[in-house]
């Protein structure tokens, strides 16, 4: 099996071209364009780069149908130097406003095709989706696999009085089998949260049971959480120790550790932050949604039971394996609150919340564990004044786009894609709230990044774009024939970040697109830059579902 993966590999660097142009043209220019498309009123940006000077060149916006030239413009805003390259041209066509497929064309070269539509960013978000139904674990019917660890868990580890625990179902977190409090919590109210702002971008419902698709995935993560509380202030905060990842590559319904899959305990503020925001706007959305009393009822009881912890517990929980280790939480305490007091009306959870946020201040960041703007956007729908919060990032992050050749509003880090998707998410937030266009191109930038307007000139979502990642450190399309639907790559990693882990790679497919700081790898090995996540995932149905027509 591995000597198919490697052929695969190689056969595809040796007739990839990375932007369309023919090969003799690869080392001479390159652009890099959303491989998607634009809707009409989009700003509409590219880069062009070369080692040559194309100062004041033409490029033209060709009708892929017609053939015909519907725009130009001279090359003449160079962004300087990154990696391997001398000159970037930034490119504008924002004027081109009409239906259809285009295609740039500069000194020769052809940039991929993509489309101007109002549609075009529809069914993404439905094989977003997809992802997670791969990454569903027990008997919650999952896609491409059987059902799988019916066992979870015998035991556990740090409560032995606890004996078995039933924390069956949920979402593996990534590419091994291992499941987690803090990305489960972030992903199943991301999906909620994303219904919530937006229902009518929500309608899709495949299997015609009368619930949202995105209402039955986000249940997948709520029924775990509920069992995750397996006793009166308690939390399985992981299922599954590190030896999940000396096992090799297998099935999940074929794990050899299917037995043996302990759990680990921990409390602290922010899961009980994080569960109470779940449960709270879960109660909303299935009282108000499906009129499900009894359930919404059990939710809105979890998450008020857990909340009266909330002063006797560590700041944070301890995770086992390290990973995913929260630092803060005033963030996800205010946003528990906040929620709380969203469906009780009860005046005591405002005003905690209000204490929380505040002290949680601007964090200048996204990732699973740095979601402030959340707790200060629902915040602002009472006091307008936690809007200077977001504002304060959104300031940040612009600071970085301008400065940037690309457009990333935010350091490359581990989980780039995730932290550039969030940095769109809070400025939709404060957009759609606070009604202006202050940061239109901030989130037409991060957007336009992931979808191929990068150095690599790859979007980052499995079979979305005409260039995408082909091997993800993932272990289920390994023995799907490599297929594995909607799954959002971990993109771009700085150098300091990689040299610290002796990862053996065998596909050079980017390679003369990497700096020497920051580097993409797609390589089935490569668990840092090309390992897909749910969170992830959660964050970008968010924001690509804002691009949605319906």
């Amino acid at each position: 099996m591995r000597f198919k993966v490697l052929i695969l590999v190689v056969s595809f660097n040796l007739l990839y071209t990375f932007n369309g142009c023919s090969l003799a043209q690869q080392s001479e220019l390159f652009i890099r364009v959303n491989q998607v498309g634009f809707l009409p009123n989009d700003i509409k940006t590219a880069i062009v780069f070369s080692n040559r000077d194309l100062s004041n060149k033409n490029f033209k916006v060709i009708n892929q149908n017609s053939k015909k030239e519907v725009f130009s413009d001279r090359l003449n805003i160079n962004k300087g130097i990154w990696g391997n390259f001398k000159n970037h041209y930034s490119i504008d066509f924002s004027k081109v406003e009409s239906n259809g497929e285009y295609y740039l064309e500069i000194d020769g070269a052809k940039s991929f095709q993509f489309s101007i539509s109002n549609n075009v960013y529809n069914g993404i978000v439905d094989s977003l989706l997809l992802y997670l139904r791969v990454q569903r674990c027990g008997p919650t019917n999952p896609l491409l696999h059987d059902v799988c660890h019916l066992y979870d868990s015998p035991r556990v580890e740090n409560d032995k009085e606890a004996g078995v625990v039933d924390v069956t179902g949920g979402w593996h977190d990534a590419g091994d089998y291992i499941k987690f409090f803090s990305t489960t919590a972030y992903t199943t109210y991301l999906l909620l949260f994303s219904y919530e702002f937006d229902p009518k971008k929500f309608q899709t419902d495949n299997d015609k049971n009368g619930a949202p698709d995105i209402l039955e995935e986000a249940r997948v993560g709520i029924d775990w959480l509920l069992r995750a509380n397996y006793a009166d202030g308690k939390f399985i905060n992981q299922v599954q120790d590190m030896r999940d990842h000396e096992q090799g590559f297998r099935m999940p319904e074929n794990d050899q550790l299917k037995f043996d899959r302990p759990a680990f305990s921990g409390i602290g503020k922010n899961q009980i932050g994080m569960f109470a925001a779940v449960m709270s706007l879960a109660a909303k959305i299935w009282q108000e949604k499906f009129y499900d009393k009894d359930y919404a009822d059990k939710c809105l009881s979890a998450a008020e039971k857990i909340y009266q912890y909330r002063h006797s517990v560590p700041d944070v929980d301890i995770v086992p394996s390290g990973m995913y280790q929260d630092s803060r939480y005033w963030g996800k305490l205010a946003l528990g609150a906040i929620e709380l007091y969203n469906v009780t009306k009860n005046k005591t959870y405002l005003s905690d919340a209000v204490l929380f946020a505040d002290s949680a201040k601007s964090d200048y960041w996204w990732s699973w564990g740095d979601i402030n703007a959340l707790a200060h956007y629902k915040l602002a729908k009472v006091y307008p004044r936690f809007r200077n919060y977001i504002l304060n990032n959104l300031v940040s992050f612009k600071n970085v786009m301008n400065n940037s050749v690309f457009g990333e509003g935010a350091a490359f880090t581990w989980g780039t894609t995730n932290t550039l998707l969030g940095v769109a998410l809070q400025a939709i937030l404060y957009s759609k709230v606070f009604k202006t266009n202050d940061f239109d191109s901030l989130i037409i930038f991060q957007r336009d990044y992931i979808l191929g307007k990068n150095p690599w000139g790859t979007t980052f979502i499995s079979n979305i774009g005409k260039v995408y990642p082909k091997n993800f450190h993932s272990q289920i399309p390994y023995f799907n024939g490599g297929y594995l639907p909607g799954a959002v790559s971990a993109g771009p990693t700085p150098e300091v970040i990689l040299k610290n882990y002796n990862i053996t790679r065998t596909s050079s497919r980017f390679d003369q697109f990497n700096s020497n700081d920051t580097k993409y790898y797609d390589d089935i090995a490569d668990y840092v830059t090309n390992e897909p996540t749910i969170g992830s995932n959660a964050t970008a149905i968010f924001v690509l579902s804002y691009f949605q027509s319906k």
